[in-house]
């Protein structure tokens, strides 16, 4: 009875110890990404204004969105936002990128957000271009 014991007591420990280096090795949970609310591109006589309004749960200068990118179907960045500060009180926000050089031909471009935390998000927004 007392050998049943102890097995059980150290094969409860060995899996204790196991659970805890699992969740030590995940790290943090990711928070939520940036999402795009709305969208636009408008041609101008000096390139592109793409225009993005963004969602995102800033908490403070650890946690915030801090930027979007304009690509080209294919991936090429055509264009950078950088957002240079918390937009704590301020949900969602809007912001303009001037001078965007669009490629004729193209029917479309990708909005692709960041937060300082978690990076770029994964899949970016499609905004239809009217010419």
């Amino acid at each position: 009875m007392i050998a049943e014991t102890c097995r059980t007591w150290q094969s409860w420990a060995m899996h204790r110890s196991i659970l805890a280096a699992l969740l030590l090795a995940t790290g943090p949970a990711l928070a939520e990404a940036p999402v795009v609310v709305a969208a636009e591109a408008l041609p101008g006589g000096s390139g592109w204004t793409v225009s993005v309004t963004l969602r995102h749960p800033d908490t403070g200068w650890d946690h915030y969105a801090s930027g979007w990118e304009v690509l080209a179907p294919d991936g090429a960045r055509l264009g950078y936002r950088e957002l240079a500060h918390p937009h704590v009180d301020e949900q969602p926000f809007t912001r303009n990128l001037s001078g965007v050089e669009i490629p004729d031909g193209l029917d479309h471009v990708l909005i692709r957000p960041r937060c300082t935390l978690d990076g770029w998000v994964a899949a970016p927004t499609r905004v239809d271009l009217v010419r």
